[in-house]
């Protein structure tokens, strides 16, 4: 294990974290607003820890290997994570316990959106937009994580990524690839954040509000300026462009590279791409299903609204975004529980998106209809094919493995919440939203967390970072064989 190179680049990845501190606090100053000085000391101390940590390795580089990209990654998101808390509980307004700041820094940066913090429409512009900034900077890292190193480490089945996906991303040399990578996928990152924005300001959002929503729409974070979310501007089409630039960012984002990078639009690899289409299919069909129950149910409201709210809220909370422009969790007969779990299939891989991903869905059930044909027909071979291709065994093992230990941890994780005295309900749901970085849940966390007790949001946190990492990526720094040399 190399742990001075570990050091070097983790003290680098702070330093360069401390200047992001200076966008909330330009916005402070902008609008007078007093909150810009946790900011500013939390630059400062991020980039004194971050110097301390570099300067005494930095001539020290030797060729990591796929272990120590393990805890490189795990090292990512908690560090940042514990550093992004600082200007929370620095601030004071809102004044809350470190637990809290935490809780609500870790469920930006792994684009969760459930927060503990009421009273939104009141708070500090620079405190709201430091929140969204945060979800922004965690689904580049997402993207990142996803597309660039989580398939080099053959993570839950993702490394068929590696001969099948275009572009720069299908080369195999890890520090060229991810650099690469990073570029081209930043360009397009960037470009559908500055589209999303224009699309809110013109649909009248303030300016203000246009960028803060295009950045936890594009991260598919769900974090809002608003205590109302979406709801508060009661407008149809900023419902619909939300709509829009979800799917869009739950899509492979390696697809949007391949469609673009010839410098014309080709939508053909969108088409091509099963799990492309499996995904359009699972969106039409929890529309069409919540729309007639609405519809049947005759809920208040014209039929137009009605459309409007079924299509916001099915693919808001299937995506894992977690927007919300009305109680869902009020909706009638199953609807709640079906977005719920819809929120386990989450986005396509390679997207902001949470979830077990569309990709693993999909090769589960080819699994399934496979081992039904050889109940009938024991001797046939029946290889599992993907787009005409067929997939090796040890990715289909990776698949169901990954599966296996989602279904695990969630139990644990939810057997230990309803430990700290929560009700079953509550804790089943919280463990959706945080597993799943979704949101908001059921009961009594349908709105916010705040009222959850500080045992259960630390679990819950940790909750957050093995859905985001993907379950292995921090499970296996738990086996004393990682550690063995």
């Amino acid at each position: 294990m190399q742990f001075r190179s570990i050091i070097r680049i983790v003290g680098l990845l702070l330093a360069l974290f401390s200047i992001s501190m200076l966008a909330p606090a330009l916005v402070a100053l902008i609008y007078r607003d007093g909150a810009g000085v946790p900011f500013v000391s939390t630059f400062f101390t991020l980039l004194f820890i971050g110097f301390a940590a570099w300067f005494p390795h930095r001539h020290y580089r030797q060729e990591l290997k796929a272990r120590d990209g393990f805890l490189i990654v795990v090292l990512f998101w908690t560090v940042i994570g514990s550093a992004g808390a600082m200007p929370f509980w620095l601030s004071e307004h809102p004044q809350i316990s470190v637990t809290n700041a935490f809780f609500e820094s870790f469920s930006a940066l792994t684009t969760t959106g459930a927060t503990v913090i009421v009273g939104l429409d009141s708070l500090p512009k620079a405190i709201l937009f430091y929140r969204q900034f945060l979800q922004w900077f965690g689904g580049m890292g997402i993207i990142v994580l996803a597309v660039a190193i989580l398939p080099v480490l053959g993570i839950g089945g993702m490394q068929l990524y590696r001969a099948e996906i275009p572009g720069p991303v299908k080369d195999n040399k890890v520090t060229p690839r991810i650099a690469e990578t990073a570029k081209a996928l930043w360009y397009i990152y960037l470009s559908l954040t500055i589209a999303c924005a224009g699309a809110y300001w013109l649909a009248g959002m303030t300016l203000f509000d246009a960028i803060c929503h295009s950045f936890s729409t594009i991260a598919i974070g769900g974090f809002s300026t608003h205590d109302a979310s979406m709801g508060y501007f009661h407008s149809h089409v900023i419902n619909l462009i939300t709509v829009v630039f979800l799917l869009i960012s739950a899509c492979n984002f390696t697809l949007h590279y391949a469609a673009f990078a010839t410098g014309s639009v080709n939508l053909k690899f969108y088409w091509h791409d099963r799990e492309f289409r499996a995904f359009l299919l699972i969106q039409a069909l929890l529309f069409f299903v919540c729309f007639a129950v609405l519809i049947a149910h005759q809920s208040q409201g014209s039929f137009y609204d009605m459309m409007n709210q079924a299509l916001f809220q099915t693919v808001s909370i299937s995506t894992t975004a977690g927007f919300t422009t009305t109680g869902f969790s009020e909706w009638p007969l199953f609807l709640p529980v079906l977005l719920l779990f819809s929120s386990f299939i989450g986005g396509c891989a390679g997207s902001t998106g949470g979830g077990m991903k569309v990709i693993r869905i999909l090769l589960l059930t080819v699994q399934g209809a496979r081992e039904i044909k050889r109940l009938i027909h024991p001797r046939a071979i029946y290889p599992i094919k993907l787009g005409g291709v067929a997939l090796s065994q040890r990715v289909v093992d990776a698949v169901w493995g990954f599966f296996a230990t989602y279904t695990l941890v969630f139990v644990v994780c939810m057997l230990a919440l309803i430990a700290t005295g929560m009700e079953e309900l509550s804790a089943f749901s919280a463990v959706a939203a945080t597993l799943n970085n979704l949101g908001p849940g059921l009961g009594e966390v349908a709105v916010h967390f705040a009222n959850v007790n500080d045992t259960a949001k630390w679990i819950l946190i940790v909750s957050m970072l093995f859905g985001r990492l993907e379950i292995f990526t921090l499970l296996i720094l738990f086996t004393p064989t990682f550690w063995r040399s």
